[in-house]
């Protein structure tokens, strides 16, 4: 099972619920935080880092000696990467999306690939835990390649958790694609309420099943839980705006090991994942 735990917007929660249920499924997991400009699941695990590698992604580099100038390369480019003037071709690196529809058009296989760094990729464990994450190089825009080579490491033998990106741009439906269940993790706001419902148009786009977790649940007001309703979605679990909570956050500490009545709430939330997921 791969269990993706996304929000509309940052600062809901999300790596909070993320690197709980994973503690609290413990032997059985693997914990995959494709938060890649910002990933901080580690600061919770503390894995032991025993693989990393640096992750590229194909970038177009034109011999000047077979190029004709005919543009053609140019014109399939819809994010302007090539551009051809009379007797010279630039590339533009990070504008490639590398779909190699430059290489294809080429009548005079004057382009071939290289390799362009986007970031790292770091694989641990941590009491029991796999734990796979990405980190995208400062000033990088490309993020949904190392997100794609974060979740390349999926787990078919276990239960494997994503921590998606927040927002609903291209790196969260990366992260989010293909899995077999979305927890929403929101916050009783105007502001929460605006961004969940983002979200929520974007798993019925590509038709998984989700829940919703509120947290700060006992602040704001009840507009995610009526709208929950309207929208059929179930309540996986409410997790309160309490103070010790933010302490143990705070130092970097898990709550199902701070707050030990925790983890059998955590393995509750899991087994209604299941059950909404069937």
């Amino acid at each position: 099972m791969i269990i993706s735990i996304a929000s509309g917007k940052g600062g809901t929660g999300k790596t909070t619920v993320a690197v709980n249920l994973a503690a609290s499924l413990e032997n059985n997991v693997q914990l995959m935080d494709c938060d890649v400009e910002e990933p901080n699941c580690h600061l919770f695990l503390n894995p032991v880092i025993s693989e990393k590698k640096t992750v590229t992604t194909p970038i177009p580099e034109i011999d000047r000696d077979k190029c004709t100038f005919c543009r053609k390369c140019a014109l399939i480019c819809r994010f302007n990467a090539i551009a051809v003037l009379k007797n010279a071709a630039l590339v533009f690196p990070e504008l490639c999306h590398s779909c190699g529809g430059c290489t294809a058009v080429c009548p005079e296989n004057a382009i071939t690939e290289i390799g362009r760094e986007l970031g790292t990729l770091e694989k641990g464990r941590k009491n029991g835990i796999d734990f796979v994450h990405g980190i995208l190089r400062v000033g990088e825009a490309m993020s949904p390649p190392l997100i794609r080579e974060v979740r390349s490491c999926f787990d078919p033998d276990r239960i494997n958790i994503i921590d998606a990106p927040p927002g609903t741009s291209c790196p969260v439906i990366a992260a989010m694609k293909g899995v077999d269940f979305v927890v929403m993790v929101t916050e009783p706001t105007p502001f929460g309420l605006h961004d969940l419902k983002l979200a929520v148009e974007a798993v019925k786009l590509l038709n998984i099943p989700s829940g919703i977790v509120i947290n700060r649940a006992d602040m704001g007001d009840d507009g995610v839980r009526e709208y929950a309703g309207h929208e059929n979605l179930p309540i996986l679990m409410e997790i309160p705006f309490d103070r010790k909570i933010a302490e143990v956050y705070s130092k970097g500490r898990l709550m199902v090991e701070e707050m030990p009545e925790w983890k059998e709430k955590f393995l509750d939330l899991y087994r209604r994942i299941e059950q909404s997921a069937a």
